[in-house]
């Protein structure tokens, strides 16, 4: 049973972009519930639920890439 390697890293690649937009995305979230008085509220409360769901996604494609590679389908 070995791994592929290349399939390995695309996956850690997915996971390491998702890292950073688990943080990024309920912080957007956040400021945007502290600054209902702004005009720009939705879109930014919106932005941050893409970026939130994008984070989501990715984490579930790179888990997916690792595993297609340690157990080879």
């Amino acid at each position: 049973m070995a791994t592929k390697q290349t399939l390995l890293y695309k996956g850690i690649k997915y996971m390491a972009w998702a890292l950073p937009l688990l943080f990024i995305g309920p912080t957007v979230i956040y400021n945007a519930f502290i600054n209902k008085q702004n005009n720009w509220h939705y879109l930014v409360l919106a932005v941050g639920i893409i970026i939130c769901f994008t984070a989501i996604f990715l984490m579930f494609w790179g888990l997916k890439t690792i595993m297609k590679s340690l157990f080879n389908d």
